[in-house]
């Protein structure tokens, strides 16, 4: 093996910042959002990639060639780096960045077996009251996060695809428990990830997820002019999911019927109403084709008071 390391990024961002930082290695930019769409657990195969791209093509009009150019090309550049004294995961708290660390840790456990991996995580900062992203550190805090990275032992490895394969499965029951499965993991953000990931299963006081409830809440709390606005409103508010702006706009048009006006942003009478809970929108808004990793959207309801699922069985 070479002496060089091998830096796995969650984005661009991180990867330019650390490059503008001079950090030796070579990298490799992850630009997946695993924590939205059908996902099965053999990362990397055919299967998987047909699958992602459809979901890409389907909710985000993604042409072929972006897919490629963008997605699969650097994940090709992984599979060919097979030479590194050290593979270093660039992660970061969220529920969008937890769910591809999981995925990346699953795809090396099985093509680079007995590799020294370690991890840096960013999210509570010293003297901070939130939690940061990578590239909201200053340089003396990435390079302290770089010291004191995590190196993940077997047991890490195997924790990590194991709940990536509970990710993947068809219903996302035992993952209620996920946090005593190993308390002492070294993913110290992931319960709290996986438990934002159980509440996008609709509710059962509405229809609606945690994450489109807090849309038209945020509609109501705030005048805002725009779509535009009430977008930047909900990145900003937004605490452990670290979402897009193209996830927040595709989530708001596929509740567009409960909106009257985007100029200024109102709801509709129907979508006071469901936000109060006087009306459950889970009928109009059900289907077949929606997916949170591998279980059927709207195949569970989440229940507010006990914090535990609901399988519906037909």
């Amino acid at each position: 093996m070479s002496t060089s390391i091998l830096h796995i990024t969650n984005g661009d961002s991180t990867t330019n910042y650390l490059k503008k930082l001079h950090f030796s290695g070579d990298f490799i930019t992850w630009r997946e959002m695993l924590c939205e769409g059908q996902t099965i657990t053999d990362v990397g195969s055919e299967t998987f990639w047909k699958s992602r791209f459809n979901f890409f093509k389907t909710s985000y009009k993604v042409s072929k060639k972006k897919f490629i150019d963008y997605t699969l090309k650097e994940y090709r550049n992984l599979c060919n780096k097979k030479e590194a004294s050290e593979i270093v995961l660039w992660f970061e708290h969220d529920l969008f960045c937890q769910i591809n660390m999981l995925a990346v840790i699953s795809w090396l456990k099985r093509y680079r077996k007995g590799y020294h991996i370690s991890l840096v995580c960013s999210g509570k900062v010293q003297k901070s009251k939130d939690l940061l992203g990578l590239s909201q550190l200053n340089p003396e805090q990435i390079n302290n996060h770089f010291k004191n990275r995590i190196v993940l032992n077997e047991d890490d490895i195997e924790y990590a695809d194991y709940i990536w394969q509970l990710y993947c499965s068809e219903s996302p029951l035992r993952l209620e428990t996920v946090n005593q499965f190993n308390p002492m993991s070294p993913f110290k953000y992931l319960a709290a990830a996986i438990e934002a990931h159980l509440q996008r299963f609709p509710s059962i006081k509405n229809g609606l997820n945690n994450v489109e409830n807090t849309i038209l809440t945020t509609v109501q709390k705030n005048k805002l002019t725009s779509k535009d606005q009430l977008v930047n409103q909900l990145l900003r508010d937004q605490k452990n999911l670290g979402f897009g702006d193209l996830q927040y706009e595709n989530k708001i048009d596929s509740l567009q019927n409960l909106f009257s006006s985007f100029n200024p942003v109102k709801l509709s009478k129907n979508g006071k109403q469901v936000l109060e809970n006087q009306i459950n929108f889970y009928g109009q808004l059900r289907n077949d084709i929606s997916y949170l990793g591998g279980s059927k959207k709207y195949s569970f309801l989440y229940n507010d008071e006990s914090k535990k699922l609901l399988q519906i069985t037909s």
